[in-house]
């Protein structure tokens, strides 16, 4: 397995990287996913889009700009958003359509009238005006347009803060609980082939009446199965879900049979992986039932920076081929794909 699960990608043709969208794009909304996607496609941490940043000089790219960017929560300087985008390795003959949206994005969110006037001062051909004149047309397009910037923001915020509410019945961490539309979390974990497999101790309740267990997994690497036993007994399995090139992180639930865990106060687990595509691995989260309340019993964070973790819960891989960090969104509704 390469440096990421999912493999090296490459950039692709703007049409066909965007979905043929990007000419169509006129509000923040649409213009913080298609960065998102173009920033899953390039598989690459913050960290290392601001070292690239820096080594090519000219506009920075702190992290938590960028997180703020693709996060909805700050519209972007048209530079910043150009040094995001080289960052990502898109091609510099790509470059002009995003601008192109970029100010569309800015000029749709004016009134009206004031939009005309700032586009006729943006296209108006020039070729009879002095320099006089055309450098009033420039100050005052830079003018209107700056407007849009906080309209762009507030409407932003409202899509943010509608889609952060959850359905009536719904709650976090189970489906149906709305989530931002880019989310962005970075993370450490393992990977492992067919025929390889995890092993880790967790603590629960002998008082329960029923365990789940969590998994948080890079969705890109798609077709992922494995076996899971319990005490040495079999218990369940993690099923195949289908690969996500965009929105990568997924959460699955298995929920272990209570005739394995009841009476119990520790379970030791093994995957073990069954699928060609292998298995990754980057944070567990078991949950029990006492008493008719489901709570978080224990948690394991897996990975080179979570070496405390690992040996809390007696953690050991066999057949690791993968080990390393991985910064991907969840999808715009935080699914929870639950395996009985």
């Amino acid at each position: 397995m390469s440096e990421a699960p999912q493999g090296a990608q490459h950039p692709r043709p703007a049409a066909e990287a965007t979905g043929g969208g990007l000419e169509s794009v006129t509000s923040p909304e649409d213009l913080v996913k298609l960065l998102a996607e173009q920033f899953a496609r390039a598989d690459v941490s913050l960290r290392e889009l601001q070292k690239r940043a820096d080594r090519a000089g000219g506009t920075r790219l702190p992290r938590s700009t960028c997180a703020d960017m693709l996060a909805g929560r700050r519209f972007p300087k048209k530079a910043v958003m150009v040094a995001f985008l080289r960052g990502c390795r898109v091609p510099d003959h790509q470059l002009p359509a995003w601008e192109r949206a970029w100010e569309r994005v800015r000029l749709h969110q004016l009134p009206a009238g004031s939009r005309e006037i700032a586009t006729q001062a943006v296209t108006e051909p020039g070729t009879t005006d002095t320099p006089r004149a055309a450098g009033r047309h420039r100050r005052r397009a830079a003018l209107l347009a700056a407007v849009a910037v906080p309209a762009a923001a507030v409407i932003l915020s409202v899509v943010i803060a509608q889609r952060a509410t959850p359905r009536p019945g719904a709650s976090e961490g189970v489906p149906g609980h709305i989530v931002n539309p880019a989310h962005i979390v970075s993370d450490d974990g393992r990977a492992f082939p067919r025929g390889g497999s995890s092993r880790f101790t967790v603590r629960v309740s002998p008082a329960n009446t029923g365990v789940r267990l969590t998994r948080r997994l890079d969705a890109g690497v798609g077709l992922q199965q494995a076996t899971i036993t319990v005490n040495g007994s079999p218990a369940a399995e993690w099923r195949p879900l289908l690969e996500d090139g965009i929105y990568k992180w997924r959460d699955q639930i298995v929920t272990i049979p209570p005739e394995l865990t009841t009476g119990r106060g520790s379970l030791t687990i093994v995957n073990t992986c069954v699928s060609p595509s292998g298995f990754n691995e980057f944070r567990y989260t078991v949950e029990h039932e006492v008493d008719g309340v489901w709570s978080t019993a224990d948690t394991i964070d897996i990975g080179r920076d979570h070496a405390a973790s690992e040996a809390a819960h007696d953690y050991r891989v066999v057949g690791e081929d993968w080990a390393g960090t991985q910064t991907f969104a969840y999808p715009p509704r935080k699914e929870a794909w639950s395996v009985q």
